[in-house]
């Protein structure tokens, strides 16, 4: 058993078998219903199901960061277990789950004084959350010591990116997730915006159509190879056919596949709408 644990939350959009075998911990953030029923995102995995659910609803849903309790639940077994833990998260600048994490490990290590549990801000959401988390991981599966794997979390977070196009800015001015783009709300209904997140939702590019859209994330791709990206991702929002080619397109331009292909979860999805496609990569973080 690695002697250090990583924690990362649902909206890195890892698969619950995945972060079985790659011995990650999730915490799950929350939909919160107009009628005030609360689900867990981890609970809501049929994804079509879930986007028909909202047509019929006149406000769109909110979402809840984890609770300090579900960051206690997730921790303690693995500080008794005698290991230390890395726990990386969605930005602190869209939502208040990074501070759940504090205030949690704050209180569990008044029990075990001789473990340690550092937080770190991804800066992003998403497979953007998740390739900083593959990065953790992969340094401590192969053993580094605590300071190490954050070290290399730090840098993972400072230097991956993603870009993603969206249908429109609407559900992000709703829901309160707009960021610098909010400029470009006069003009975003004959806009296919592209954006990025950095900290916060910040705007790229606003193309014409959704295939100028789609050969810009392709043409990203290429800046990613000349990055030096080794890992990269897509994702998507009801998009699958987009998605597909995408992976495709950039396939052949990166040279390798992707280490995660996924829709979107809810939490995410809610703030951006249907028809989002995007892509990301990362650099090598010191064999990681």
């Amino acid at each position: 058993m690695q002697p250090v644990a990583i924690v990362t939350d649902s909206t890195a959009d890892i698969r619950a078998d995945a972060a079985a075998r790659l011995d990650i911990g999730v915490v799950s953030l929350a939909v919160i219903y107009p009628n005030g029923d609360s689900v867990l995102e981890t609970d809501l995995t049929d994804l079509a199901a879930y986007w028909r659910s909202l047509e019929d609803l006149s406000a769109l849903p909110t979402t809840s960061q984890p609770s300090v309790g579900a960051f206690t639940a997730c921790y303690e077994p693995l500080l008794a277990a005698g290991r230390d833990i890395v726990s990386v998260h969605l930005s602190a600048a869209i939502s208040g789950t990074i501070a759940a994490a504090e205030l949690a490990a704050e209180t569990l290590l008044e029990q075990y004084p001789d473990r340690k549990i550092i937080v770190c801000d991804s800066r992003m959401a998403g497979g953007g959350l998740a390739l900083v988390a593959l990065a953790a991981q992969a340094a401590a599966a192969r053993g580094d010591d605590l300071d190490s794997v954050a070290a290399i979390t730090n840098a993972a977070a400072g230097k991956t990116r993603i870009w993603f196009a969206v249908e429109s800015l609407e559900h992000l001015r709703r829901g309160g997730r707009i960021g610098n783009a909010q400029a470009w709300l006069g003009t975003a209904l004959k806009i296919k915006p592209i954006l990025t997140c950095d900290g916060e939702i910040t705007p790229i590019e606003r193309v014409r159509t959704s295939k100028r859209a789609f050969e810009r994330l392709v043409a990203y791709a290429e800046e990613l190879k000349a990055d030096g990206c080794t890992a990269w991702v897509v994702q998507h929002i009801q998009a699958a056919e987009g998605a597909a080619q995408l992976v495709e397109r950039a396939s052949e331009i990166l040279g390798t596949e992707p280490v995660l292909v996924a829709e979107v979860g809810p939490v995410i999805g809610t703030h951006v709408g249907p028809g989002l496609l995007g892509i990301g990569g990362a650099p090598p973080f010191a064999g990681a």
